[in-house]
């Protein structure tokens, strides 16, 4: 397993107390309105920037909370103004980079869930001069779609660290829970399970519908007796099928992607066994910090490569300390 690189850290991570300077739009359908907040710490005294993050995120998922504080604490220390936008479909976020575009943004930060339906999009912002780093979904596509860096984990390596640890639980047939199909760097994770386990199946459900999740997830652990263990990819669809798994009567044990203050806690109690954080905060904080370099000297950290923020295994002796920063909204 590819550990995370603290020398890259440092390059990303010199933090300074939070100045809100964000703003927010969940769906995605209205254009991003500047919010400023009251100072708590230095900002550099370069010119102020205005960049755009521009997620995939679905209404609900607290994942995304922890991204946008990084970004926020980045935005607060380099000066920047923040345009935070998001929706989960792909047409529509590529429709948020070209609102992002017209507003003459300094740089964009964007997810690539669905790479394909960004293309277009993406090139406008290269033609313009606008730099793009991308965060958190298509590092293997990033360089592809015009972003001179990225900041996430390796989803397949994340994948395959799951399938490594089941199998050193002595487990051997996991039901992968996909929330978002098409969604690339979920479907890594599922395909890097199976590569170590193949007897993993893979279970799609509406991940916008959590009465969905629990009774399609219900319905599959009746109908798959010999299933020993069942792993969700986000934290709060994890804790719904954990609530499905015990209503169904079910002995498989749950494993998890990414991590809330619940989940962690869940771990720390023994009712999950570990989870695969990506460490979020990292990749909102190092997404808009590089955009602010690029424009500082003409930096572009990474050298063409991926920057890993994960994957990171935190099982039960470790969930204490994680759980410490999740209430803090960090982890």
């Amino acid at each position: 397993m590819t550990k995370f690189s603290w020398r890259k850290a440092a390059l990303v991570a010199s933090v300074v107390p939070m100045l809100a300077l964000s703003a927010c739009s969940s769906s995605g359908g209205k254009a991003p309105e500047a919010a400023g907040g009251g100072a708590a710490g230095q900002a550099v005294s370069t010119p102020k920037l205005k960049i755009a993050l521009i997620t995939h995120a679905a209404p609900g998922d607290t994942f995304w909370d922890i991204v946008r504080k990084g970004a926020e604490e980045a935005s607060a220390k380099d000066n920047v103004e923040l345009l935070y936008t998001s929706d989960p479909e792909g047409g529509r976020q590529a429709q948020l980079i070209e609102q992002a575009i017209n507003q003459n943004v300094d740089g964009i930060a964007v997810t690539l869930a669905k790479p394909d339906a960004l293309k277009g999009a993406l090139q406008k912002a290269t033609e313009a001069g606008i730099p793009v780093v991308s965060l958190n979904a298509g590092e293997s596509v990033s360089a592809q779609l015009g972003a001179f860096t990225h900041f996430g984990s390796n989803e397949k390596l994340a994948g395959a660290a799951v399938g490594d640890k089941l199998q050193s639980e002595g487990l051997s047939h996991p039901i992968c829970v996909i929330q978002e199909q098409g969604h690339v760097g979920l479907e890594a994770r599922c395909a890097g399970v199976k590569d170590k386990l193949p007897a993993t199946e893979i279970l799609y459900v509406a991940g916008t519908d959590m009465t969905q999740v629990s009774s399609t997830v219900t319905a599959k652990l009746q109908a798959t007796a010999d299933a020993d263990s069942i792993v969700g990819l986000g934290a709060p669809f994890t804790l719904t099928i954990l609530k499905a798994v015990n209503s169904a009567g079910s002995k498989a044990k749950v494993a998890s992607f990414d991590m809330n203050a619940e989940l962690a806690q869940k771990i720390a109690d023994g009712e999950i066994l570990f989870t695969v954080d990506q460490q979020p905060w990292l990749q909102g904080y190092g997404a808009i910090d590089a955009i602010w370099q690029n424009k500082r000297g003409g930096f572009e950290i990474g050298g063409g490569q991926p920057v890993l923020t994960g994957p990171s295994i935190v099982g039960k002796a470790a969930a204490a300390d994680a759980l410490k920063f999740a209430k803090e909204g960090i982890r």
